[in-house]
């Protein structure tokens, strides 16, 4: 048996990548099936012995993993595989380096992946440059900008279905009162519960459903698809291909080519398609986004509020949804639209382009979502799944908070980072 490789997964802060990483280390982002850290970790067989974030991610980071953050390694001789954060996709080469190489990303010139003792990787940890062979790598391996999740999720979904249903056993014959249009990659766990009623098209890819998830009865899956932990496909919903539901999800109408991260409702009717959407997103009965362009051109965007409109290189793309984005009902969601962490849509207008994080839209106009209500909405919607707000998680959204805004919470506890001062970069 081949030993297995430890590995340090870095975020090097590139790229704008908000709203998908606002509230989560970049590792973390779900672009198919599976997040990035878990794609990459089963891909190379890793053994993980830490992860490096930006300075502002350090305590959240901290509470969401067991493993050392920003903690170089004491110094040895054993080998260490250090993989950037922005590679969604196990890229082959990564494999096959030896000690002392690095990837690069010919177009940026930025670090795909290097091999180091652990020495070697204390010194560049520390700012000390080890000797490194640069092997430039052709083609796009890091995710730049928000709407990247689309670029890499065909490939990410395919590689985690089958992963995953490696692990689950195949379906041999359908539940009751279940039609099954070609059985080969259905896997359903036996803690799912799939209705009678329900039509799963396996034609086109393979579909998975996890456990505890519940299928209510007149639901069409068409793979490939996947429909994670906890998650409710309701009634005569209609998921097509290319789509990734996260853990504890409720999802309802016409859903295609989108990825939720988790923890979000789209309870009712309404389209969604090529769409992210972040955790505790609540998406209003009739809310519905265009994916293409009338006149079926590439679809351009602003990756960041002021910033200038890019080429997504995308024909169908939807809308890019932050966490704890709320819309009303019969909202429209035009395309390529980018949505910020914290938006209260409410406007009959339609939304597009990018809006601010903890805006607020009406048909008065926009204004700052006030903080206090918004952690107050926040920590309803979380208790709703059990879920408690912690220290670190306040603490991340008073901080981003006030970096939009400009608005100083001086009432708030989670204002004070003071704890943090002496950490690691």
């Amino acid at each position: 048996m081949a030993e297995q490789t430890k590995a340090i997964l870095f975020d090097d802060g590139k790229g704008i990548l908000s709203p998908l990483n606002d509230l989560r280390p970049t590792y973390a982002i779900r672009n198919g099936a599976m997040t990035i850290s878990e794609r990459l970790t089963q891909a190379f067989d890793l053994v993980p012995i830490g992860v490096v974030v930006p300075r502002a991610m350090i305590e959240l980071t901290g509470e969401l993993t067991s493993l050392p953050v920003n903690q170089p390694p004491e110094g040895g001789d054993d080998e260490v595989l250090l993989i950037n954060a922005r590679c969604p996709l196990p890229v082959r080469a990564i494999g096959e380096i030896k000690v002392g190489q690095v990837l690069i990303e010919e177009e940026t010139q930025d670090m795909i992946a290097v091999r180091l003792t652990e020495s070697g990787v204390r010194d560049l940890l520390s700012g000390n440059q080890p000797e490194m062979t640069p092997i430039a790598v052709e083609g796009k391996h890091l995710m730049r900008r928000p709407w990247d999740w689309r670029y890499f999720r065909d490939a990410s979904l395919e590689f985690d279905l089958q992963v995953i249903a490696q692990s689950m056993a195949k379906v041999e014959e359908a539940p009751l009162g279940v039609t099954i249009i070609g059985t080969e990659g259905i896997a359903i766990s036996r803690e799912a519960q799939v209705m009678p009623g329900v039509i799963l098209n396996a034609t086109a890819g393979p579909i998975v459903i996890e456990e505890n998830a519940t299928i209510r009865p007149g639901a069409i899956i068409t793979g490939p698809a996947y429909i994670g932990p906890g998650s409710t496909v309701l009634e005569q919903a209609n998921i097509k291909p290319n789509t990734a539901i996260g853990p504890v999800c409720k999802v309802a109408g016409e859903v295609g080519g989108s990825v939720f991260q988790g923890y979000a409702n789209k309870a009712h009717a309404g389209h969604l398609g090529d769409s992210w959407i972040g955790e505790w997103a609540n998406l209003g009965a009739d809310t519905t986004n265009s994916n293409l362009l009338n006149t079926y051109g590439e679809v351009t965007a602003r990756p960041a509020p002021g910033a200038s409109m890019e080429k997504t290189g995308e024909t169908f793309l939807g809308v890019t949804m932050g966490d704890h984005t709320k819309t009303a009902i019969g909202t429209r969601i035009m395309t390529g639209a980018i949505v910020g962490t914290g938006t209260m849509f409410a406007a009959s207008s339609a939304m597009s382009g990018t809006t601010e994080p903890f805006s607020w839209h009406t048909d008065a106009g926009v204004k700052h979502y006030r903080l206090g209500k918004f952690v107050d909405v926040s920590m309803t919607a979380m208790g709703r799944r059990g879920i408690k707000q912690s220290q670190a998680y306040s603490r991340r959204l008073t901080i981003l908070h006030e970096t939009v805004t400009g608005q100083e919470s001086f009432s708030w506890p989670g204002k004070d980072v003071s704890h943090l001062a002496g950490k690691a970069e």
